[in-house]
């Protein structure tokens, strides 16, 4: 009976993640500015075999809105052939990390890093999308979208067919947040799906005059990479796209995992063997030519909620999008594009963390501007820089905050007696121009003891400063005296 009770609610859960996955990995695939089937393609992979695999049992992989940008400019500027082989390396490079034990490793990156980058990419796919509210195309890159607006609220208010895609694309991000508070109806249809299927209903009820999205075939979307495009691979430049794919899908997939473990009693991630189970599944789908894929906490929330018990329902989900790809393809050519822009624009939002930002900058406020900085350098250079941006000032801070240093001075009124000062703490150079402010600022008749026994680190550059110090004093005190 127990049994019976589980298979039930794995499949209840799985038909509830399906219809989630549905517009989602069709938006992201149309966002990314490939074909849209190509999305299901990275769905079916994540349910048929990364779902099989250990690691997280209810955690469920897909498309995911936060490669979307780094995606759309790989595309862009390497072509769709060598996406690929992109998306291949970046599989073999995540097996390659969860063999050698390195999953675990990314917990130790800093949250602050992680949601800065989320909140970059959620402005830049924000930038982008609202030219596709619109039926516009968007210049490209995450500051001449943002220059571009005004341009485009001009473009938009003069032409009665961008009015049209934006009312049904405003209309799809109402939806979207509203239907929520039904909860009698979120139980039985998901907003996403729900926010899709009335724009496209009104799209078709009215005959409006809107992009819709261009179908192309299941078969015909796959496009395995060929030898020219593996051989990219040897290029600088690509190589740094698949170390910024492989990590920042592992790093989202793994902080995914962090957060669903902490929605359900069930057992916990193992976190090496998950990162090998996206490895391979980005493997598979770059032999298929399709998009990378990571964990995704919308579907994978939606799983635990609906009541998933084990890892059957994702792969049931897979099931259930192969067959709505090879069976009904022609469905999505009625779908509006505005409408889809709308769910990426909603899901780039929930993207920004601004209701944790007041209190992180109250009471961490050097993890609030590693944030800042980090979602900001996305959006003016490109996501491999940013996120190294962020992780550099997150190390740099982190350094600051761990050299504490003390001088504790002990001055006898026997002027006979030399002046005791005991350092206390770690001395590095980041906390040498205090040290040695300190020491100078000593009366200069008097002679000096310094102890540094109390220093728990010593740095070679502070200790040859200190030394360099003592000997240039010692010509005008009656002495110093180091003591270690």
């Amino acid at each position: 009976m127990k049994r019976f009770t589980s298979i039930r609610a794995d499949f209840t859960a799985s038909l509830v993640v399906f219809l989630v996955a549905v517009p989602l990995c069709v938006g992201v695939a149309v966002a990314s500015g490939v074909p849209a089937e190509l999305g299901l393609v990275t769905g079916v992979v994540g349910g048929l075999l990364t779902g099989l695999l250990p690691g997280s049992s209810l955690q469920v992989s897909g498309p995911a809105a936060g490669l979307t940008v780094l995606v759309f400019e790989a595309v862009k500027e390497y072509g769709i052939g060598a996406l690929g082989a992109l998306v291949l390396a970046a599989g073999v490079l995540q097996l390659t990390m969860g063999a050698l034990k390195l999953g675990r490793w990314f917990r130790a990156i800093s949250v602050a890093v992680v949601q800065g980058m989320l909140a970059g990419i959620g402005l830049v796919l924000i930038a982008g999308q609202l030219y596709a509210l619109a039926d516009a195309k968007a210049p490209g890159s995450g500051l001449a979208n943002l220059g571009g607006m005004p341009g485009l609220v001009t473009a938009t208010v003069g032409s009665g067919t961008a009015l049209a895609a934006l009312a049904i694309g405003a209309g799809t991000i109402a939806v979207l947040v509203l239907w929520p508070r039904w909860r009698r109806a979120a139980r039985i249809l998901p907003a996403p799906l729900a926010a899709v299927a009335l724009a496209t209903t009104a799209v078709w009820a009215l005959d409006m005059p809107v992009a819709r999205v261009e179908v192309s075939g299941l078969l015909d979307a796959i496009q395995p990479p060929g030898l020219a495009d593996l051989g990219r691979l040897t290029d600088i430049a690509v190589l740094g796209t698949v170390l910024a794919f492989a990590l920042i899908a592992s790093a989202e997939s793994l902080f995914s995992a962090a957060a669903v473990d902490r929605l359900h009693d069930g057992p916990r991630t193992d976190y090496d063997k998950e990162l090998m189970a996206q490895g391979a599944g980005n493997t598979v789908c770059g032999l298929l030519g399709a998009l990378p894929m990571t964990a995704v906490i919308v579907r994978s929330a939606a799983n635990v909620q609906a009541g998933a018990k084990t890892k059957a329902s994702r792969v049931l989900h897979g099931v259930w999008l192969l067959v709505f790809a090879a069976a009904f393809p022609a469905a999505l050519g009625v779908v509006p594009v505005a409408a889809l822009a709308g769910v990426l624009v909603h899901a780039g939002c929930k993207l920004i963390p601004l209701r944790e930002l007041r209190p992180l900058w109250r009471e961490h406020r050097g993890e609030a501007v590693v944030l800042l900085v980090t979602a900001l350098a996305i959006v003016t250079v490109n996501m491999f820089e940013g996120v190294l941006i962020g992780l550099l000032l997150a190390i740099a801070k982190t350094a600051w905050e761990t050299s504490h240093v003390h001088l504790e001075v002990d001055t006898p009124e026997d002027e006979d007696e030399p002046v005791r000062v005991r350092a206390v703490g770690n001395a590095t150079f980041l906390r040498l121009p205090k040290i040695l402010d300190q020491l100078d600022a000593l009366p200069a008749e008097r002679g000096v003891e310094l102890d540094l026994s109390g220093l728990r680190h010593l740095d070679h550059a502070c200790g040859a400063a200190l030394t360099n110090w003592a000997e240039q004093h010692r010509r005008t005190r009656r002495a110093v005296e180091l003591v270690s």
